[in-house]
Parts: structure tokens; sequence; C-alpha cells
């Protein structure tokens, strides 16, 4: 394999036959520590259980009906089935195939987090040169970084731009795109090739 199943970028020498180039390991390592820990994305999930707090939207008032108890985006993120169990599905997934025994889990769900958090990053380097899935488990972290900043009043997704691909393609990126292949042709982005593709014209309206 000579370039890495995330961002499409060639891989390095040294990285050959790898999944993953370093930048997207280390973007996967940073989006795990984001979730951990008591001032993490999912500890913060707690805070932003009741409606109007935290949640980044308008606050309504005067509403003829009573709200709902408890936000039900930062809730089922939180509640099991979320993200810690979507964690533990990958790290099965992971001791699986590295014929482990299955690991086990302690305490409440703030402390499985981090310990499932915990050793992922463990396996991070093996993943990332070794796990056939290992771009599907990056874009699926990222989704639920994404998902819990949004719940919890963080940063507005990316502004997405169109490029053109030179078969005339226009494709949909954002500052953060990782990689992308285009539909048509099948040619593939690494993150600095594709923010170098020119800006798609924009169609007047009619």
């Amino acid at each position: 394999m000579s370039v890495c199943t995330v961002c499409f970028g060639n891989l390095y020498e040294h990285e050959l036959g790898h999944q993953a180039c370093r930048p997207c390991a280390d973007r996967v390592d940073r989006n795990l520590r984001a979730l951990a820990g008591p001032d993490g994305l999912y500890a913060r999930l707690a805070d932003s259980l009741r409606p109007g707090s935290s949640s980044g939207g308008p606050h309504v008032s005067g509403s003829r009906t009573a709200p709902l108890p408890v936000r039900l985006d930062p809730l089922s993120l939180a509640a099991r089935g979320g993200v810690v169990t979507i964690l533990q599905t990958w790290l099965i997934d992971w001791h699986e195939t590295l014929g482990y025994r299955h690991p086990r889990w302690d305490g409440d769900l703030q402390q499985q987090c981090d310990q499932v958090v915990h050793r992922l990053r463990v396996l991070l380097p093996w993943a990332a040169e070794a796990h056939g899935a290992f771009d599907e488990f990056s874009r699926e972290l990222a989704n639920l970084v994404h998902q819990c900043q949004t719940a919890t009043g963080g940063e507005k997704p990316p502004r997405r731009i169109g490029v053109s691909c030179p078969c005339g393609r226009t494709l949909k990126v954002t500052l953060d795109t990782a990689g992308v292949r285009c539909p048509d042709c099948s040619a593939q982005y690494g993150h600095s090739e594709v923010l170098r593709l020119p800006l798609a014209e924009r169609r007047s309206a009619a």
C-alpha cells in the first residue's frame, strides 16, 4: 500500500504497507483524547441534558407545550448504545483481530469511556499500521466527536466549499477534510492536494 486509506495522501517510505499516515493517526489520537477525562466531551454531555443548556441554539420562550425534561441528542450519545458502546465495539473488534481475550468493562459509563479510550490509544499504532478498517474507525470517531461538540454547544460545522476536479466534478470539502475521492474519475486527493484544487464556479441564478 502506497497511500493512506484515510486522507489518500502518499505514504513515506517507512510507512509503506500501513493503513494510515502519521498525521492521520495523530488526528485519531487527538479525537480519542478529546472524548475522555473529567473535562472531556463525554463528561460535558451530562451538563447538556437539560433543555436550554449548552446547546448553542436559540432560546425559545412562551411555548404552549411543556419542554422535554432532557435534550435527546446528548442523551442518546451519553447513554448505553452511544459513544461508549461504539468505542467498545471497536475495541472488541481489535482484540479479536489480534487474538486477545475479550476486554472487560468496570465502573460507570464515564469510567468505561476513559478505560476504552486508554486501551484504543495503546493499540492505535498497531491499528494505524495493520487494521483493515482503520479508515472506517477514523471516520466514525470523527463523527462522534463532531456530534458531541454540537450537542455540548461546541464549534459549528466547518463551512463546505466546492472545488473542481480536473474531470469537471465539483467536490464539496472543508478546511478540515482529510482527503477525498472523486466519484466520477476515482482520483484520490490528500488534505493538501484537495485544497490546491481550483474553486468551483458558482452557477448563476436563472
